[in-house]
């Protein structure tokens, strides 16, 4: 673009550099803001998801999580939105496609996208002065609810006592109940100890409490400052009018701070001894990390190098150096990690469930098995299908949850918070991609090895081991010790400054104040987006399904099998059988040649459970077995053939590497259970009233977990017979007249699919249908995990009573979960998210995440209703709920996405006109309508099913009679 040339002013904005990004198809052109000397970056490409992104040198000198309270805290009201919550009013009213804020290591980020533009500008308004000129300045009691304070609400009684509260205290309360985050804590600690990386930037429970709000503020104002500022522009922008209204915003900022921010320093090389840290968790969560620094941001080529190694060496079970590691079997599994985004990457080395004793023996064979691959070479096909990997990776470029602009913001800073001379660095692959492909066969990659870790003098190791002290009781003792210190007087001042906190949470937003906020009208809603035609294309050996989507050069294709074919009892086999598929030997290939074959070849090949309820008013279930799959064009041969080799001639023979596959998924399982306990407390819930969510928990949940541990426990006395099921389930569920095929993909490239595919090595036997499901039972259940607090899910079985799936229900949905629950679950709680929505089969079902209580939350749950049933919202309010809720179900996906859904919705019996039906509900919805909706929840305290995941203490305090099960107990 001519008017951007270096050198020209727009705005108020210099243009320092132009960039071509061959990689997006578009420029980067870098600019500086004459009168502040803020930053700004603007990635023009044809992508009409536009996002902003505002961000924030902002290293920590502490672990009292300064900066995470603040990313909090600034989107609590402004100067010029002085609401309480206008981040929530935005997610309530706005066309957004991404709206939030991050905490990083180094850097706090506030990003926003939506297909909207003008809905942009309004959402870059509101995030720009919640930066800029924030409440916290004359609220003082923002920092109170999001950061933390005491909590007691009668001094006069004996029977309550002095406790922490506050979002993010209990946020990282739970994030540090993880191990993992535990042990790579202890490993930034030791490998950096001079810089900022060595605290916690989330916060750590045990330090948050000291932090005061003077030092709070004196933070925001040293780091909040425009010269110390990144802002990123994406997409197909009037940048004109955008850099003018910017610009405005940055000539009203105060930038007179005298104090710079906190400096962010490199960390000279060092090699600390080998250190412990004890916390308390399950024994099974013994673990040993090992710690590399490997380069420096400014490398892009190399870290990406490094990366491609990883995989090469770690990246399966089959990559050498991993084999070789499970094979001395001193733990339950290897995990690897790139630890990047910050000014000096490192790589990650974790054994986990690590046996007593082993520390050093891991380390030692580490190191000597990178030396043996250094001397014996890698080998050119291991490193080729990695790199093919890494390339597919980059060309797909799909970034799952983020937004592409959002994403490549993230990837910006990379570099460019280190070195304003090098802001492109991390949008740039063809040349390293280029680079690595030149020395596939020279040593280049066995050298980095060398350089990396053999000649490292940067690392560090950390044992974790798992301890008895209860954390809870140190913490309580500690509070009683503040309790008898500040004394009557005292802890009548707490209970004076938690009520004036709860009156100000509770008093609503002033209409002048709420009126402030920028917002759309029905009018600046489009028309829904086209979706993109379907078709079943006859004359193949089995139904197929063909998706016309443009996917750029890039195929996506399922399978999907039925499993009405397996027994009940066997399911849970069938989930075992989808955790081997593609990690065992073949009649034709062994296990490590496979997995080579399939990273050259494969953008990705998974095999897992999905079950699609009917939605044809008969609530049955079709559970299947979906192997996924996805090629570069030029490869879909190989997407027709490697998956049907997997399937047909897979040998269940091999016990060890079954063992380690099997341990692999418990240690998984179990970190999810501790770490996103309201994903498994929901679909829980779900089993008590339906039978696609009793055939989830049988194949994915507890049920399944539960029958692992089992297998497990006695996994030598029961070896044969493991064989002999999985042998016998695969003949019977991969069969011809039990599939359908899914493509996406160019007709051609559907043509060359068939052509390679033959008959997918499928059976020609007829299945016969045999499973059974049982009928759910509403339960009430808690399962202990050592998480440092719950996760609550309840639920109800609304169909009957009127919780069939419509627009009202959407709306209803959105009310209850960004202002009823917001403000009683999260705000005044203390829960870091909570939230409710009604499933298609009629479910209701409400939740909370990292919470510090079970039935105060319940209770507020099951008033739900009675808010719902007076809610009366404004006009404008109702309007806005419109708008975003349309905007959710009109939200761009990647053609991946869109394939899967049209999948979903054919196999689920989703009626023709579904989607646009619901849309048009939506858009004629009125208040009444959804008030309406009241009544069916009103049952709720009859009705529900409950379940809990989390710390034990919290449960044991809880008065609902709940049947309570250690789910992670030693055998």
């Amino acid at each position: 673009m001519a008017a951007f040339a270096p050198g020209t002013t727009h705005a108020g904005f210099v243009v320092e550099q132009t960039e071509p990004i061959a990689e997006l198809s578009g420029y980067a052109y870098i600019m500086r803001h004459q009168a502040t000397g803020a930053r700004l970056m603007w990635l023009a490409c044809p992508d009409e998801n536009r996002a902003f992104s505002i961000a924030f040198k902002t290293p920590p000198a502490d672990d009292t999580g300064v900066f995470h309270i603040l990313e909090h805290s600034v989107l609590c009201g402004s100067e010029h939105f002085p609401v309480k919550e206008p981040f929530v009013n935005l997610l309530k009213t706005s066309m957004q496609t991404f709206l939030n804020a991050l905490t990083f290591p180094d850097k706090t980020m506030y990003p926003v996208a939506s297909t909207n533009e003008r809905d942009l500008m309004n959402l870059t308004d509101v995030y720009l002065d919640a930066v800029l000129h924030p409440n916290i300045l004359t609220r003082p009691r923002i920092f109170e609810q999001e950061g933390w304070h005491y909590e007691l609400e009668d001094a006069g009684n004996n029977e309550q006592h002095l406790v922490y509260n506050g979002v993010v205290f209990n946020e990282m309360k739970g994030a540090l109940s993880d191990p993992d985050e535990v042990l790579f804590e202890q490993l930034n600690r030791k490998l950096f100890p001079d810089t900022c990386y060595q605290y916690e930037s989330g916060g750590d429970p045990k330090a948050i409490p000291s932090l005061s709000y003077e030092s709070f503020i004196d933070t925001w104002r040293r780091h909040y400052q425009l010269p110390n500022s990144y802002t990123i522009l994406y997409g197909d922008l009037d940048i004109e009018q955008m850099l003018a209204f910017i610009s405005k915003r940055f000539d009203e900022a105060d930038n007179n701070c005298s104090e710079g921010p906190n400096p962010l320093d490199m960390q000279a090389p060092l090699t600390p001894a080998p250190s412990q840290v004890t916390m308390q968790t399950a024994p099974e969560n013994a673990c040993v990390g090992l710690g590399y620094v490997v380069g420096t941001s400014q490398d892009r080529n190399r870290i990406l190098a490094v990366d491609v190694l990883l995989d090469a060496i770690m990246g399966s079970n089959e990559a050498p150096l991993k084999r070789a590691l499970l094979d001395a079997n001193l733990g339950d599994d290897i995990a690897s990690y790139l630890m990047d985004g910050l000014a000096q990457p490192l790589i990650l080395i974790q054994l986990k469930g690590a046996y007593e004793g082993v520390a050093n023996a891991f380390r030692e064979l580490f190191e000597k098995e990178c030396a043996r691959l250094v001397k014996e070479g890698i080998g050119r096909e291991r490193l080729e299908a990695s790199l093919a990997q890494a390339e597919f990776n980059l060309r797909e470029g799909d970034f799952g949850y983020y937004p592409d602009g959002v994403a490549l913001a993230m990837q910006a800073l990379s570099s460019w918070l280190y070195d304003d001379t090098n802001a492109t660095a991390y949008l740039h692959y063809e040349e390293a991609i280029a680079q690595m492909r030149e020395h596939l066969d020279d040593g280049w990659f066995e050298a980095l090895l060398q350089d990396i870790i053999c000649e490292s003098n940067h690392h560090a190791a950390v044992e974790l081991i798992p301890s008895e002290i209860d954390n809870e009781q140190n913490e309580s003792h500690k509070l009683a010790v503040i309790a008898e210190e500040m004394g009557p007087e005292g802890l009548a001042a707490v209970a004076e400054e938690v009520a004036a906190l709860r009156a100000e949470q509770e008093a609503p937003d002033a209409p002048e104040a709420l009126a402030l906020l920028p917002q759309l009208g029905i009018e600046d809603i489009g028309k829904a987006p086209a979706d993109p035609p379907q078709h079943e294309q006859t004359g193949y050996v089995v139904p197929c399904f063909v998706h016309d989507v443009p996917c750029r050069h890039v195929d996506y294709i399922h399978a999907y099998f039925g499993l009405n074919c397996v027994t009940w009892e066997d399911l849970p086999y069938v989930s075992v059988l989808c955790d081997l598929l593609g990690r065992l030997d073949t009649t034709s290939h062994s296990a490590s040649e496979l997995d080579t074959l399939v990273e050259t070849n494969l953008g990705s090949l998974s095999f897992f459970v999905e079950t699609y309820a009917y939605e044809d008013g008969t609530r049955q279930a079709r559970p299947t077995l979906v192997v996924a799959t996805s090629a570069l064009a030029e490869r879909v041969e190989a997407a027709a053939t490697i998956p049907a080799e997997v399937w047909s001639q897979t040998v269940f023979t091999d016990k060890g590497r079954i063992r380690d596959i099997l341990q692999q998924r418990r240690v998984a399982m179990e970190q999810a259970f501790t770490g996103s306990g309201h994903a498994a407390a929901l679909s829980r819930v779900s089993s008590y009233f339906s039978r696609a969510a009793l055939v989830s928990e049988q194949v994915a949940g507890v049920d399944q977990y539960l029958f692992l541990k089992d297998l497990l426990a006695h996994f030598d006395e029961r070896f044969d017979r493991l064989t002999n099921k999985l042998t016998q389930l695969a003949q019977t569920i991969f069969s011809q007249d039990n599939v359908e095929i899914s493509f996406a993909g160019t007709s051609e490239e559907l043509d060359s699919f068939w052509n390679a595919a033959g008959t997918l090595r499928l059976s020609a036997e007829a299945h016969v249908d045999c499973l059974v499901i049982p009928e759910p039972q509403i339960r009430n259940e808690a399962f202990c995990v050592p998480s440092g607090v719950v996760f609550v899910g309840e639920g109800m079985d609304g169909y009957t009573s009127g919780c069939k799936p419509d627009g009202a229900w959407q709306l209803a949905g959105r009310a209850l979960s960004y202002d009823y629950l917001w403000n009683e679950v999260r705000v005044k709680g203390g829960a870091y998210g909570c939230g409710f929505g009604v499933t298609n089969q009629g479910i209701a079902r409400f939740y909370s995440f990292r919470d510090p209580a079970v039935d105060a939350t319940v209770e507020r749950f099951e008033h739900a209703a009675d808010w719902l049933s007076s809610w009366n919202p404004s006009e404008t309010e109702f309007v806005g709920y419109v708008v975003s809720t349309v905007a959710g179900m009109d939200a761009p996906a990647k053609p991946r996405a869109i394939a899967r859904r049209q999948d979903m919705e054919r196999l689920s019996k989703r009626p023709a006109g579904w989607r646009e039906q619901i849309r048009s509900e939506v858009l004629s919805a009125t208040p009444t309508d959804v008030q309406a909706h009241a009544e069916a929840l009103q049952s709720l305290p009859t009705k529900r099913g409950i379940c809990v995941f989390g710390e034990r203490s919290l449960i044991e305090a809880s008065n609902i009679p709940l049947t309570v099960c250690d789910l992670m107990k030693a055998e």
